[in-house]
């Protein structure tokens, strides 16, 4: 994140191959990972703030529906192999270096943006980043993408 401008619901990120994109939201936003609830969770944010964001496109104008905050302070980070997807339960197993594997829920979100991301004929081959939070004392995956 380099910049917020609560007066005007706009946040200013730039991604990290260097391009600045500017991203209109209501007061509806959803933010993840953050001490507070919605848009309120952006005023404790600093610039170079890592995030995600998930948004729309209209008529040449990006809005951001939802924004994970990732680190210390927001979404945790795993990575590993796909091991199995069940799109219907939203759920992923992945499986990790030391063979151990592990079923995270998806949310709504993720598992429809997964769906891009992860290819299922070769599930064993693709290795992921999985943004996830504990609720409830369960992983939740929030967001999920293909290992650079």
């Amino acid at each position: 994140m380099k910049a917020f401008y609560r007066a005007a619901n706009i946040v200013v990120v730039t991604t990290m191959d260097g391009v600045e994109h500017v991203y209109h939201f209501t007061k509806n936003l959803i933010v993840h990972g953050g001490k507070t609830p919605g848009v309120d969770a952006l005023d404790e944010l600093s610039e170079g703030t890592p995030i995600v964001i998930h948004r729309r496109v209209n008529d040449e104008q990006a809005s951001a529906e939802e924004i994970d905050l990732l680190g210390d302070e927001g979404l945790k980070i795993t990575e590993g192999r796909v091991s199995h997807i069940d799109r219907r339960k939203k759920e992923i197993t992945i499986r990790y270096g030391n063979g151990k594997t592990e079923t995270l829920q998806l949310t709504a979100r993720a598992a429809a943006e997964s769906g891009a991301s992860v290819d299922e004929s070769n599930e064993d081959a693709t290795e992921l980043v999985i943004y996830y939070a504990d609720e409830e004392g369960r992983k939740v995956a929030h967001y999920v993408t293909k290992k650079p």
